[in-house]
C-alpha cells in the first residue's frame, strides 16, 4: 500500500496520520503535482493528491481514503458507526478541509500572480471563510479534550491538520491568540506520534 502526495499538503498529511493511528503499514511516495514531469494524472485523472495506490487500483480524495483506511482496521474506529456521531465527525472533517481549501486558494493566488495582480476581494473572501470556520471550530471544541466531546476521532485529525497548515503557510494568522482552546487542542495533537511523524518541513 502506497500513499502518493506532497509533504506539505494537509490532505496528504491527514490520511498519513490516519494510517499511523490505525497502525497500517504503507510506503509514502513524494509527488510534486506542480512539476512539469509529474505523473499524478496516471493515478488520479483530477491531478490531485493524495492517492492511495493498492494492488487492485487507486483510491483518491482524502475523505474517501481516510474512510477506507479506517475500515481496514475495525478496532478503535476514527469514524464512529452511529449515524449522529458519524455525521458530527464527518462535518468536522468537512469544516477542517474547508479551511485548507480556502488557505490553499490564497497560497496559489500568491504563487501564480504577482502582488499587483492579486484580487483583494477574492483574498478577503477566502480569509473570511477561514475566520468563520475557526470560530465554529473553537465553539465546537469548547472546554472538551476532543472535537466530538467523546473520544479521539477523524474530526480531531482533520482539525489538527488544518491548524498545522495555517501555522505553516499563514503564521501571521491570529488564531492562537483569539482561540486559546484551539491552541491547547493543537498542542495535544502535536504531542501525538502520528502528528510528529508527518510534520511538514519548516521553511
Amino acid at each position: 500500500m502506497k500513499i502518493i502526495g506532497s509533504v506539505t499538503s494537509p490532505y496528504v498529511r491527514k490520511v498519513r496520520i490516519v494510517a499511523v493511528e490505525k497502525r497500517l503499514e504503507y510506503q509514502f511516495v513524494p509527488e510534486d503535482v506542480w512539476s512539469a514531469g509529474t505523473g499524478i494524472g496516471a493515478q488520479n485523472p483530477l491531478g490531485k493528491v493524495p492517492v492511495l495506490l493498492l494492488e487492485d487500483g487507486c483510491v483518491y480524495d482524502s475523505r474517501v481514503i481516510a474512510e477506507y483506511l479506517d475500515s481496514r482496521a475495525p478496532t478503535q474506529r476514527l469514524i464512529p458507526e452511529g449515524n449522529r456521531e458519524r455525521t458530527t465527525v464527518k462535518t468536522l472533517e468537512a469544516l477542517a478541509d474547508g479551511i485548507c481549501d480556502a488557505a490553499i486558494t490564497m497560497v496559489l493566488e500568491r504563487r501564480f500572480h504577482d502582488e499587483n495582480a492579486l484580487s483583494p476581494d477574492w483574498m478577503a473572501r477566502q480569509a473570511e471563510k477561514v475566520d468563520r470556520a475557526l470560530a465554529v471550530m473553537s465553539q465546537t471544541l469548547g472546554k472538551d479534550q476532543f472535537m466530538n466531546g467523546r473520544a479521539f476521532s477523524l474530526g480531531d485529525i482533520a482539525c489538527g491538520v488544518a491548524l498545522g497548515y495555517l501555522e505553516l503557510r499563514f503564521p501571521e494568522n491570529t488564531w492562537k491568540q483569539a482561540y486559546p482552546n484551539l491552541l491547547d487542542f493543537y498542542g495535544r495533537m502535536m504531542a501525538r506520534a502520528s502528528f510528529q511523524e508527518t510534520a511538514p518541513p519548516k521553511a
